[in-house]
């Protein structure tokens, strides 16, 4: 029998709670990713990339702040980037003003991209999530969503700000 009170171990609410959570965490990513893989040929995390720099002033971000955004580190943020190269949707160079930094940004060809991932990548996300909880259900989620995060980092999360895509994604 578990002890309620032990420091090691969860109460049964606890327990019940963490593992929908859990569950949520592996499974959510995987399908966002199976989705934009079979639609778009990319992962979920480049998507993230060229939505946050379709939503950038200028289209452009520095490589540090995207990593920001993205949760990554540099060496990830890199490898996702010279992907996004290849398909000639990202470009980088050095900072005019820093020549130590480099600045990503998103090219005309990489906007058309993101504009037609969206649509796909919005209609699983309500399809799997906004679609399975009420209007007061989502917001429950989205400030539990924002503590949670508060709790880890205490930058807080990401925020759209003013994407170009009218904050759709």
């Amino acid at each position: 029998m578990i002890d309620d009170q032990s420091a090691d171990k969860f109460d049964p609410d606890e327990l019940e709670a963490w593992s929908a959570v859990a569950t949520l965490l592996e499974w959510l990513p995987a399908a966002l990713d199976a989705q934009m893989q079979g639609d778009s040929g990319i992962s979920h995390f480049e998507f993230g990339i060229l939505f946050a720099l379709s939503g950038a002033e200028g289209q452009s971000l520095r490589m540090s702040e995207l990593a920001g955004y993205a949760n990554s580190t540099l060496s990830r943020l890199s490898r996702a980037v010279a992907r996004l190269e290849r398909k000639l949707w990202v470009r980088r160079a050095p900072d005019p003003s820093d020549g130590r930094i480099t600045i990503a940004t998103l090219t005309d060809d990489g906007q058309e991209a993101v504009r037609a991932a969206a649509p796909g990548h919005v209609a699983l996300v309500r399809k799997l999530v906004f679609d399975s909880l009420t209007r007061t259900q989502a917001r429950q989620l989205r400030d539990s969503s924002r503590r949670i995060t508060a709790a880890i980092r205490a930058d807080g999360e990401w925020r759209s700000g003013e994407s170009t895509l009218g904050g759709r994604c």
